[in-house]
């Protein structure tokens, strides 16, 4: 079972990460920090993208050490797997019912950027490292899925701070890696041309993630119930969330303009 719960949480951690490509600040990064702006500032784009990453990758651990220290309390109550299991999977029902707007309602997004000060006030590494980390962490930023929550505590759930410090990391390398989809943008028509293309994928990926934790769910009460009527129940509550997901669609989002990201 703990097996179960940790791959669970890794699949989450991925999911989270991609989704959160698509927040407001994942946009602007990705008007931002392309060949074509970098080139106007004077700098290398591989130079701040390396950053970037090295910047998320260091959110990311952030957030690890707080699932880790998350982690270390549950460790202390030492509850059964099987009760760990049962609590993961009655979070992510909460989270993809709050994907999905099953009741109307959704867990906090917490809608702050980054500040675009930043690109004319420091150096490539600083704003580069900086606009990474508030990325990696997950927490600092508009939160796109409530997968992120999810993420956070399954790794408290795992029991292991070394485990829930791994999860941290996985989830701020893949928001880091994303950053490296413009890497084509050399100019203001590769620019428009590919936020139409990304713009067309965020609707698929907001659905797909409110299934994929809609199926971790399913999976968790299986393993964790066998076939009974628990299993059952999460399992038709997975599905419930799906079919809203699947009923619903968000207003379609224009490209960002060339222009850097908006404060808070």
């Amino acid at each position: 079972m703990q097996l179960a719960l940790v791959l669970i949480a890794l699949v989450i951690a991925v999911a989270a990460a991609v989704r959160s490509t698509w927040s407001p600040c994942g946009l602007s990064m990705l008007s931002t920090i392309t060949p074509l702006a970098e080139q106007g500032r004077g700098h290398r784009f591989r130079s701040t993208a390396t950053w970037f990453v090295i910047g998320a990758v260091v959110g990311g651990l952030t957030l690890g050490l707080g699932m880790a220290a998350l982690a270390a309390v549950v460790a202390v109550l030492d509850l059964a797997p099987a009760t760990l299991l049962a609590l993961g999977a009655a979070a992510l029902l909460v989270t993809a019912a709050s994907d999905s707007r099953l009741f109307g309602r959704q867990l906090p997004n917490h809608p702050r950027q980054v500040n675009e000060r930043w690109l004319d006030q420091y150096r490539s590494w600083v704003y580069g490292a900086g606009f990474g980390w508030q990325i990696g962490v997950g927490l600092a930023t508009y939160i796109m899925t409530a997968a992120v929550y999810a993420l956070v505590v399954l790794g408290a759930l795992t029991a292991s701070p070394g485990i829930a410090l791994a999860l941290g990391v996985a989830f701020g390398l893949v928001r880091g890696l994303a950053i490296l989809l413009g890497r084509g943008i050399t100019s203001t028509a590769a620019l428009v041309a590919f936020h139409r293309r990304f713009d067309a994928w965020r609707e698929p990926v907001r659905r797909g993630t409110v299934v994929v934790q809609a199926v971790a769910a399913t999976v968790a009460g299986a393993v964790c119930w066998g076939v009974s009527a628990q299993a059952a129940a999460v399992t038709l509550a997975a599905a419930v969330c799906v079919v809203a997901t699947l009923r619903t669609s968000l207003p379609a989002a224009s490209a960002p303009p060339v222009a850097a990201p908006t404060s808070a």
